[in-house]
């Protein structure tokens, strides 16, 4: 009897602990969740100009126009950070899917720097450029690279998905070095549908993204990047396997540089039947470097030179040169203004041509 008494009053104990232990656990999410949720939000307004002839065509040289409007929620609870953020400006129902939708949506368990899980809807695991948010890359539009070869509006046919997918991917940080002991290694490697945001798979394969980057100071990464995959659309299946090479500086001057090849063809290179158009080809390439200089406290300048050549030919190449300035009237405010001189062999028309445009960006 006393051995099953000590029984009985060991295994209350136990329950009474494990019991606390959920309700304190319970209580810190709680507090986490009111305490460490953060609501916000960004616009980007937008003016432009350019000198492209467009003879036959009742199209505008000059535009206004909303380029972004972002709400968010984000936040950490426990040992999970999560967020979800909103795109509210566009028009519902057009053909690239560029209306109000969820364009994150993900949480991630951060227990340990070397090992991190997150899943959901985010940004693909592709080029230094790709995850940056669009108050610091420093111009007014991403790179052609990032556009046609990581999934903004990718040259494959893809519905607009701002660099983004449905998957679950790992990610760390490892191997401090130097006195700062900032970590040599961040590599981060995904499983994604393929399919772009808010669209379940269409084939048996999944799309393989991954990339690991070093950093020889605290400031400079250099990074190599894969990705392969597969995009089904109509009813056609295009390959989709990709590599970038890049290099990225963050501190008072700024350098990024990438290079990126794409061997797959696009939707459109098919017909109907399904029979491929004669004069398609499945590679293409890309590249860019970006430099950016202080020109005071509150004023940065940007310069670039971007290409993307949609054939892996020099008469498929639609080249872009670049100059911007960055005002920061606070922290939440910034003016910024656009001079470009684009280059462009695969246009019928006016392929020489200026574009100024001036955006205002303001969050909360």
């Amino acid at each position: 009897m006393k051995i099953i008494r000590m029984f009985l009053f060991s295994t209350a104990l136990a329950i009474s602990g494990s019991m606390y232990a959920q309700n304190n656990l319970g209580k810190q999410a709680k507090e986490d969740l009111l305490q460490k949720s953060t609501f916000g939000g960004y616009v980007i307004g937008k003016a432009s100009a350019n000198d492209q002839d467009l003879s036959g065509s009742n199209k505008s040289h000059a535009n206004f126009d909303l380029r972004l409007v972002r709400l968010y929620v984000d936040g950490k609870v426990l040992d999970f950070k999560y967020k979800l953020q909103m795109e509210v400006n566009g028009v519902s129902g057009t053909s690239k899917e560029k209306g109000p939708r969820i364009v994150d949506a993900w949480a991630e368990w951060q227990r340990y720097k070397f090992f991190n899980v997150r899943f959901g809807q985010f940004k693909r695991a592709f080029t230094f450029e790709n995850p940056m948010n669009p108050w610091d890359i420093g111009f007014g539009a991403y790179s052609q690279l990032i556009d046609k070869l990581a999934g903004m509006n990718d040259r494959v046919g893809e519905h607009s998905s701002n660099g983004r997918d449905l998957g679950l991917q790992v990610q760390g940080d490892f191997l401090p070095i130097g006195k700062d002991k900032h970590n040599f290694i961040h590599y981060q490697v995904g499983v994604y549908n393929g399919q772009g945001i808010n669209h379940s798979d269409e084939n048996r394969s999944k799309d393989l993204i991954g990339g690991v980057y070093v950093y020889p100071v605290k400031q400079l990464a250099i990074g190599a990047f894969g990705w392969a995959g597969e995009y089904t659309k109509d009813g056609i299946t295009v390959d989709r396997n990709r590599m970038a090479l890049g290099l990225k500086y963050e501190a008072d001057w700024t350098v990024r540089a990438e290079f990126a090849v794409s061997e797959g063809h696009k939707i459109s290179d098919y017909n109907s039947d399904g029979t491929l158009k004669e004069g398609t080809s499945n590679k293409a390439d890309a590249w860019y470097i970006a430099v950016g200089a202080p020109f005071s406290k509150k004023c940065k300048v940007y310069a670039k030179w971007d290409v993307y050549r949609d054939r892996k030919e020099w008469n498929s190449q639609k080249s872009l040169y670049g100059l911007s300035a960055n005002y920061y009237f606070c922290k939440n405010l910034k003016l910024q203004a656009n001079y470009s001189y684009t280059r462009d062999k695969n246009t019928a028309g006016d392929g020489r041509y200026n574009t100024v445009d001036l955006q205002l960006y303001w969050r909360f």
